[in-house]
């Protein structure tokens, strides 16, 4: 489904997909929400470790939405989100952020959508779905 870099390993799917780009750290938890994504969705989820990697994977595609964790290495999720905004194109793409420990001061500034982990996954499911239609 996706290789370590997030980069889709089959290369079948329809190029009108929609397409979650998943930016997590912990390896326990990435995978499965790209598993949750692709299963309960009719999306294309992508996961990838930091933001860094995210930065890189756009200059191939543009998401239709970002689902990042604030504590990720190099970056947060905040520094990653104020990163994309100002890149043209990629400046209005809804971001969720996820975390233990929220930022809730920078997050109400950007007024950005958040969950705290751990969250309901039927949570974040109607998020997404009210978030990239």
């Amino acid at each position: 489904m996706y290789n370590s870099m997030g980069q889709e390993a089959c290369t079948d799917a329809k190029t009108d997909e929609k397409t979650i780009v998943v930016v997590e750290d912990d390896e326990n938890i990435g995978p499965v929400l790209v598993e949750v994504l692709s299963q309960e969705t009719p999306y294309k989820a992508i996961w990838v470790s930091d933001g860094l990697q995210a930065l890189e994977l756009i200059h191939s595609m543009k998401p239709n939405l970002f689902i990042t964790d604030y504590w990720l290495p190099h970056m947060n999720g905040i520094e990653l989100y104020d990163r994309l905004r100002t890149i043209k194109d990629y400046n209005t793409i809804p971001t969720i952020i996820i975390s233990a420990y929220l930022p809730e001061k920078e997050i109400h500034e950007r007024h950005l959508t958040a969950l705290s982990k751990p969250f309901d996954l039927d949570e974040l499911l109607e998020m997404v779905e009210k978030m990239i239609t």
